[in-house]
């Protein structure tokens, strides 16, 4: 949920194959939507942004990503 003053959103979590390990996926999700933010997404897209990033952190064991997190968001239609 993104809440700010002016509205309420809610942003889904981003669709997984198998849930493993949830190690680093608070990281994740918060480097995801930082980094959204700095590029001036908006919290909404900022927020999806970490999603993507917290979904590929908990399909394996460990806290590092397996795939390029660039690549994911560039699959997901993120301009990165």
């Amino acid at each position: 949920m993104i809440v700010t003053r002016d509205h309420v959103e809610a942003v889904p979590a981003h669709p997984i194959k198998r849930l493993v390990d949830a190690t680093g996926a608070g990281d994740l999700f918060a480097a995801g939507f930082l980094f959204g933010l700095a590029r001036g997404l908006g919290h909404g897209k900022a927020a999806q942004l970490g999603a993507i990033a917290a979904a590929e952190i908990i399909q394996h064991i460990g806290a590092r990503p397996e795939v390029s997190l660039k690549t994911l968001a560039q699959q997901n239609g993120f301009p990165v």
